[in-house]
């Protein structure tokens, strides 16, 4: 297969402005990856990175498998793309977050992944060859100004190799957004996604079995991670890829506009961590900018239409 088939994307199904169901899908991502952060520093206390990561895609993995539609077929030729996707979305980037936040609080590690909607956007402009709407360009560079006012130093610690990490992570996630779309028009998420954290449950076994002479066995870490696979590493991306499906990769990326919002959030009330003025700005203005990204998408020519078959 040639590297133009794998690295494709499509718009997404419904160009109009966020109604109550994106808004919703939008919301509970949101949550649950505004979360991870927290859950991640939490099984640290007790697990090496390779084994966190490791853990978190299992769960998601074994969530998904209880529903059938996850089991339905793809046809040979899409396969590639599903494993490709595995690695870039999933494999590689939960292995780097764990890692890099050993050296960086989460409420940070959660302001720098909001620039992923930037990077879906670049990528989208460069597979779809067509630039985003005015107000979709507004809003990201809006909201990207919040990203670079939250991620300035402040009243905690920053490693320069962790923020190189979580930068890398996220410039993946962009690209995976805009890999996922086709596919889940097609086949719907279950599938895509199911096949995808198997993929990186392969990938991920030798650094995880590395990690577990290292670490230690408490409940607490456990559960944590747990709850981080179910939920963010599990329904969260399934969330996500029916997100971009419906609004397109530079529209449904709007969601990690507010995964600082409760990452910071969480990390100043549960680990008592510090945000200064700039970081509240930083939220304002990611707050506007995802609010004008989503406003009604203008195309040129029709709508596209997923296939179900």
């Amino acid at each position: 297969m040639r590297t133009g088939e794998l690295m494709r994307t499509a718009p997404g199904t419904r160009a109009e402005a966020f109604g109550p169901s994106e808004w919703g899908l939008l919301g509970a991502i949101a949550a649950m990856w505004g979360s991870s952060f927290l859950w991640i520093a939490m099984g640290l206390e007790a697990f090496e990175p390779g084994v966190v990561a490791l853990l978190r895609i299992s769960f998601g993995a074994i969530a998904i498998s209880l529903f059938p539609r996850a089991r339905r077929p793809i046809e040979p030729a899409d396969r590639p793309k599903v494993y490709l996707i595995g690695a870039l979305w999933m494999a590689i980037p939960l292995t780097l977050f764990p890692v890099a936040q050993q050296w960086i609080e989460s409420s940070r590690a959660g302001m720098i992944n909001g620039a992923m909607p930037l990077f879906a956007a670049l990528f989208a402009a460069a597979m779809l060859r067509s630039m985003p709407g005015p107000r979709q360009l507004v809003g990201l560079g809006v909201g990207f100004a919040g990203v670079v006012l939250v991620s300035l130093p402040g009243g905690g610690s920053a490693s320069p190799l962790g923020i190189g990490l979580l930068l890398f992570a996220t410039v993946l996630y962009g690209l995976s957004a805009n890999l996922t779309v086709p596919l889940t028009q097609k086949y719907g998420p279950l599938p895509v996604v199911w096949r995808a954290q198997l993929t990186a449950v392969l990938l991920m076994i030798p650094y995880g079995l590395i990690g577990l002479p290292d670490s230690t066995f408490e409940l607490s870490s456990l559960l944590a991670v747990a709850v981080l696979g179910v939920l963010s590493t599990g329904l969260a991306l399934i969330l996500m890829a029916t997100l971009v499906s419906r609004a397109g990769a530079t529209r449904g990326a709007v969601a990690i506009y507010f995964i600082p919002v409760v990452a910071t959030i969480l990390g100043v009330v549960v680990r008592d961590e510090t945000v200064g003025a700039m970081g509240i700005t930083g939220i304002a203005l990611i707050i506007l900018g995802a609010w004008l990204t989503s406003r009604r998408e203008r195309r040129n020519g029709p709508e596209p239409v997923p296939v179900t078959g």
